[in-house]
């Protein structure tokens, strides 16, 4: 798989938190190309199915399932108001007001609408103010249109996305906008692809959730209505970079992490990192001793409880329009998957429930 192009495709397709149908048509199509069939349920989630093939299950009977899960969603922002032609907002998701001055933006109202993300010129600021990070609710979106046709083409609730191309860094690393999923999307493509060309003993549900950013809601549906045996959530983690280098942080290009901490089931995360070992992939464990803030938390609480690892890849600059990952570690990431899903079987599954 070519993952450059398929990421800039994604990471330049819009997709804000809880507004996702562009964003799923693209996942749809892709994943299309290597699962037995696809679907969208009811919250809105991409899901589609790669069939396994235990031949010890007849036909008609159900076989052992692993549901992947990655969120598609993207954080941005919405119009709050117009005033006098300007566009004030409200965050989608976890923006930071701090990389927002300046910032190109589309403003979907009844047509896209390019514009800006604008603030007071700080020879016009108190002196006290010129210091400060400028609050969102101070910030605003100009277009360039006259007060009149602003208030035509924009309303309360219309999204604004920001306008990011995906820019080629040297060593194999990409940075752009939304690769807080998206590049984790690409990953599961990459397993999907890999199982195409092998015999996996489980069914593989392969759900591109939405609303991760907001309340997590598309993981804890779809968990709850298709009841996988056992779950994995794949998302990002803190790259090592400047101003960010402690224990928390991963560099970049050396493969993903393996998260352990009481939302991880120990022996989804020592299965892990027995695939890992296989195919002589470098996985490093990941402490988190609470709400790991990925979809995980949410699947391993469906029903009755659904054992759960947690995968993540490395990015630099989270929740900027600049984030930057290591093309290298999202195929790695994609290989690990794989390897990890040839290996189960029932011997796997009863480790987990009777020990």
């Amino acid at each position: 798989m070519d993952i450059a192009p398929l990421l800039k495709k994604l990471s330049q397709t819009q997709g804000l938190s809880g507004h996702e149908v562009d964003i799923r048509l693209a996942v749809l199509e892709e994943f299309g190309r290597f699962a037995t069939e696809t679907r969208v349920d009811k919250m809105g989630n991409a899901v589609a199915l790669q069939r396994g093939a235990d031949r010890t299950v007849p036909r008609t009977a159900p076989r052992r399932s692993i549901m992947l899960a990655t969120h598609m969603d993207e954080i941005g922002l919405m119009v709050a108001g117009v005033k006098h032609g300007f566009i004030h907002v409200v965050a989608v998701g976890g923006v930071d007001a701090r990389i927002l001055p300046g910032q190109e933006v589309i403003v979907h109202g009844r047509r896209d609408l390019p514009g800006i993300v604008a603030s007071t010129p700080p020879h016009l600021l108190k002196a006290h103010e010129r210091s400060k990070i400028v609050p969102l609710d101070k910030l605003w979106i100009d277009v360039g249109l006259p007060a009149r046709q602003v208030e035509q083409l924009v309303q309360v609730g219309d999204l604004i996305s920001l306008r990011r191309s995906v820019l080629e860094l040297k060593n194999g690393l990409l940075a752009g906008k939304a690769f807080d999923n998206r590049a984790s999307v690409v990953a599961v493509a990459v397993c999907l692809e890999q199982l195409q060309h092998t015999e996996h003993a489980w069914d593989v549900l392969a759900v591109a959730t939405v609303q991760e950013e907001e309340t997590a809601l598309g993981a804890a549906t779809s968990a709850f209505a298709l009841r996988p045996d056992i779950a994995i959530a794949i998302d990002v983690t803190f790259g090592t970079q400047h101003g960010a280098d402690g224990v928390e942080t991963f560099p970049l290009g050396k493969g993903p992490t393996v998260n352990i901490g009481p939302n991880m089931h120990p022996r989804m995360t020592q299965g892990l990192l027995d695939a890992a070992k296989r195919i002589e992939i470098e996985a490093r464990l990941e402490p988190l001793p609470g709400n790991s803030g990925t979809d995980g938390w949410v699947i391993q609480t469906a029903r009755s409880g659904i054992p759960t690892g947690i995968v993540a890849i490395p990015l630099r600059s989270m929740h900027t329009p600049v984030e930057t990952v290591a093309i290298k570690d999202i195929e790695r990431t994609g290989r690990l998957l794989a390897e990890f899903i040839r290996g189960l079987d029932e011997e796997f599954y009863r480790s987990l429930v009777d020990r």
